[in-house]
């Protein structure tokens, strides 16, 4: 009996130390984890321990009860009056560095441009280029595409017509379309897009379509939803959570079927322009591309590609149809909205260019008043006011903060072009912005609608020309009016967000005599 005793005893024990020893092991497990992620979180914390002041986050969601989404840079503003213009904000789990001010802006973008050239990921622009092109990529396969794109659009004379050349074709075909219309109401918008549009083709693609062309105008369709698809605050909380929104409906899925039918175009575009190439004689960007393909097919480090062509193609078609035809539509709105200041640049073109030819470029510096309006138009609109995300290239001190590399930064161009203390009246459009004593042009360093420094805006040259030659020849040859009281002509944006989008307005084009 005894023996019996001892060895259910033992057994009790042996029971007992097994589970001791398996709550022991369990407790090492979890001592364990949890000193690792202490030792995580305090490196994390010292990771960030001193980047800029900003409001304090709340879990998961960061910031963004404090963020107007139709107006985000508003609230950005009302911020930096508190944490200054260099601030941390929490959107949802991510920190974003926001610059405010002309100052700050071109400190980062211009004095350290090189610390601030990156681009974040974008959930949506990821989307839909799936990394390539020129507006997300980054390291060498940006500055690849960049440098062939700068010199492409700056030296080549596209099919033996330089681009002033196109852009005059198309302001006739722009306003021969107007002038069917008689003098009646009517909403120019989509005109204007396919002027613009035209422009884009005739560069990339070689050619123009007719207005009535039904595949183009079905293209524009495309392109015209996009815009205003990634202003809405559902596409920015796409951006700030995409796993979950990915999971859900909403205008991420619009902006991805819409993209991927615009490059089912671009395909075939692609596909002729490889059928029909003399690589002695490229006759537009297209050519261009493929034949540095060609040329570096043996180079295993090389950026040049299918992939990069076509979201390339498709970067330039959208930026290069969207922002344009915004400035063109709310640029004639200002035009009825102060006649007094139409009855001027009349005045101006008539001075200057007469009736009997078309305008040239070599005109606007002979224009200053012109010139002030349209600049004054661009920084009235302010087209982009959060400005395309930069990210910081590598650890990076600024103005005594420390910016950990990959961290996106958000320098607000509204800020910029609403800067108090570099515009008189930065609320009132006021073309005297530009304009110095004795009347002559005078530039602006606040002047960014197209961004600064090393991301600037590729397209920038091409869109100041087509703003000059087709503002020039529409009011060469029409007079704007509306029959709403010019009073009642409301200049804020119809959405805004990622982009500010013009209120649309029934225009009459009176023919002036």
């Amino acid at each position: 009996m005894l023996l019996v005793l001892l060895f259910k005893l033992h057994r009790s024990y042996s029971f007992l130390l097994t589970v001791n020893m398996e709550l022991v092991g369990t407790l090492a497990l979890t001592v364990i984890i949890l000193a690792l992620l202490i030792v995580f979180f305090r490196k994390d914390s010292a990771r960030y321990s001193k980047m800029p002041p900003g409001p304090t986050a709340l879990p998961l969601i960061g910031n963004l009860l404090q963020v107007n989404g139709k107006v985000p840079h508003e609230s950005f503003l009302k911020m930096s009056e508190t944490y200054g213009p260099v601030m941390t904000v929490h959107l949802g789990p991510k920190r974003v560095v926001v610059l405010v001010g002309f100052e700050a802006v071109q400190e980062a973008l211009v004095h350290n441009g090189d610390a601030f050239t990156g681009r974040p990921e974008i959930p949506l622009f990821t989307l839909v280029t799936d990394g390539f092109g020129l507006v997300v990529s980054n390291g060498e396969r940006w500055r690849q595409l960049r440098r062939f794109s700068l010199a492409t659009l700056r030296d080549f004379g596209m099919g033996k017509r330089s681009i002033e050349e196109w852009i005059q074709e198309e302001a006739k075909h722009l306003a021969a379309d107007f002038e069917k219309h008689k003098g009646s109401p009517f909403d120019p918008t989509y005109t204007l897009t396919r002027a613009v549009s035209n422009v884009i083709c005739s560069i990339v693609f070689g050619r123009r379509f007719d207005y009535d062309d039904k595949q183009f105008i079905h293209l524009l369709t495309l392109v015209k939803t996009l815009v205003p698809q990634l202003s809405v605050p559902m596409a920015q909380l796409y951006n700030i959570f995409p796993r979950l929104f990915s999971m859900l409906p909403g205008p991420h899925r619009t902006i991805y079927e819409n993209t991927q039918e615009l490059m089912v175009f671009i395909s075939m575009m692609v596909d002729h322009h490889k059928e029909t190439l003399n690589t002695n004689s490229p006759r537009d960007f297209i050519d261009s591309f493929l034949i540095k393909m060609e040329q570096e097919r043996n180079n295993p480090a090389t950026e040049f590609n299918s992939k990069n062509l076509m979201t390339t193609l498709q970067n330039l078609f959208v930026a290069g149809i969207d922002s344009t035809t915004a400035t063109l539509s709310f640029g004639l709105i200002i035009f009825i909205k102060y006649p007094k200041i139409q009855e001027k640049v009349h005045m101006e073109i008539d001075d200057v260019i007469g009736q009997e030819r078309p305008p040239r470029m070599e005109d606007r510096k002979k224009m200053p008043y012109t010139d002030a309006v349209i600049h004054e138009i661009q920084r009235f609109l302010d087209i982009i006011p959060l400005n395309v995300p930069h990210a910081t290239t590598k650890d990076t001190v600024f103005r005594g903060y420390t910016i950990p590399q990959g961290t996106p930064v958000l320098a607000l161009l509204h800020s910029v072009l609403f800067d108090k203390s570099q515009w008189e009246t930065p609320y009132t459009f006021n073309p005297r912005h530009f304009l110095d004593e004795k009347d002559g042009f005078k530039m602006n360093p606040a002047f960014m609608p197209f961004s600064t420094g090393k991301r600037i805006c590729v397209g920038e040259a091409l869109a100041r020309m087509e703003l000059f030659l087709f503002f020039t020849t529409l009011l060469q040859k029409f007079t704007f009016w509306s029959n709403d009281d010019p009073k009642n002509i409301d200049l804020t944006p119809s959405a805004s967000s990622f982009a500010n989008v013009p209120r649309i307005y029934k225009i009459l084009f009176i023919p002036r005599q």
